[in-house]
């Protein structure tokens, strides 16, 4: 004889039907779990590319915003160009490489908003990291890159800006404060993107 937990006597056919309805329970709890797991799954990784894409600061803003930007020089074999030169014009700073499919994207905009803004006292000033010369040379001259350009293939100016994925963007002030910082790809004749470039 079998004792349930209460400690009154219970019957085989008891037991036989606790453990049906036991077994009953479990069976749904997976059919759940099974039905629900690919939902949770798919919220996870929203989630987690939404954070990856916000950048993932630990601070209200991202590092550097605020602060003078750092300066560098590089020198390639076209052009050699130091950021300070460029002080007085507002500069939008961007690290880029012709590997990288975000930033093959965002350059035709690039290009259009520096043509409406030269006036105005915009200058892109587009970093390549990329190690390839002919590369470089050749995205240039088949996609019509009208940009101040230049080829930083050891990674140091970038690396004072702590960027290691492309591409990234910083716009520096007249005065030579970073304002703000982009993240991925952007539409530069957005007219938020250009109203902001417009105030500074």
């Amino acid at each position: 004889m079998i004792t349930d937990t209460v400690g009154r006597p219970e019957t085989v056919a008891d037991a036989g039907m606790r453990r049906i309805h036991y077994y009953s329970w479990v069976r749904r709890m997976l059919r759940f779990a099974g039905a629900i797991a690919p939902v949770f799954i798919v919220v996870i990784l929203l989630l987690a590319i939404t954070l990856a894409l916000s950048g993932c600061y630990s601070g209200s803003r991202p590092p550097r915003v605020g602060m003078a930007a750092p300066d560098f020089t590089v020198r390639d074999s076209d052009r050699t160009v130091t950021l300070s030169q460029l002080k007085g014009q507002v500069v939008v700073l961007n690290f880029w490489a012709t590997w990288c499919a975000p930033c093959v994207e965002e350059v035709p905009s690039l290009v259009e908003m520096q043509q409406r803004m030269k006036s105005k006292g915009v200058t892109v000033l587009a970093v390549s990291v990329d190690v390839d010369e002919n590369n470089y040379r050749r995205f240039l001259r088949d996609h019509s890159v009208a940009l101040l350009t230049v080829r930083d293939a050891d990674q140091k100016s970038n690396g004072l800006y702590g960027t290691s994925k492309f591409p990234e963007t910083y716009i520096i002030d007249r005065n030579g404060v970073v304002r703000r910082k982009f993240i991925g790809a952007v539409d530069w004749t957005e007219p938020e993107v250009i109203d902001f470039l417009e105030r500074l």
